[in-house]
């Protein structure tokens, strides 16, 4: 039977904001596009004998990985790729107690999601957890970006990461920390909220404020390819 890599979570993982479709991080993860990114010609799932099955939208919060995109497994994966919380935390932006409450909530609906892929007989699939990065570069502060201030944002991005990371690590999964990856390409780099998915300054890797354009969604998966080359994961 053909390997199947799945991918559950939200924008960070989809092609619109990247430019459009099979330029997202799981897009290029699962087939390059080598016109874009020549020197990762061969390096990809699709190449080693993956099929594809994209479960992401736009939006998605652990609620909706529960109750809209594990129902759609209609076989366990052999891989996954997993980008969740950072929707949840948007959710109380500025609301430093909320965004506390709401960090437990998705520790432990990562835990349910985290137990549902592993349920049932034989192996797990292999699993990369993803961290949620910052276009503030830690300063809470994104300048044109629409959003206020809020000073405990950055501080609570690491306490979420810190949740998925520990929750990785009890469950086999691996940690993909786009969070250290992409410090420096936001806010430090240029201007996150600009709409443009391919920006001359390929050393901005956000778009909208807190999407991943085309250089984030090459970035992100690059940080996922090295995962699993390190974790021994590539056929």
């Amino acid at each position: 039977m053909t390997l199947l890599y799945t991918a559950l979570g939200d924008s960070m993982s989809i092609d619109v904001y990247a430019g459009g479709p099979g330029r997202g991080a799981t897009s290029l993860l699962h087939r390059n596009r080598d016109a874009d990114f020549p020197d990762w010609a061969g390096r990809d799932l699709g190449t080693r004998g993956y099929d594809l099955l994209d479960l992401t939208y736009d939006g998605a919060t652990t609620s909706g990985v529960l109750g809209q995109q594990l129902p759609r497994l209609d076989r366990r994966p052999d891989l996954v790729t997993i980008t969740i919380g950072g929707n949840d935390l948007m959710g109380a932006y500025g609301d430093t107690a909320a965004a506390e409450a709401v960090i437990a909530l998705v520790a432990e609906r990562a835990e349910r999601i985290l137990a549902h892929l592993a349920a049932g007989p034989g192996d797990a699939p292999r699993t990369v957890v993803t961290t949620v990065y910052d276009p503030s570069d830690g300063t809470g502060a994104v300048p044109g970006g629409g959003l206020p201030p809020w000073p405990d944002g950055p501080r609570l991005v690491v306490a979420l990461n810190d949740a998925l990371k520990g929750l990785a690590g009890r469950h086999g999964a691996r940690v993909a920390d786009v969070h250290a990856h992409f410090l420096g390409h936001g806010a430090q780099a240029g201007d996150p909220g600009r709409p443009d998915p391919r920006p001359a300054n390929r050393d901005l890797w956000y778009c909208g404020v807190i999407e991943p354009n085309a250089w984030g969604a090459h970035e992100i998966r690059r940080t996922w390819w090295h995962t699993l080359h390190r974790a021994g994961w590539l056929p």
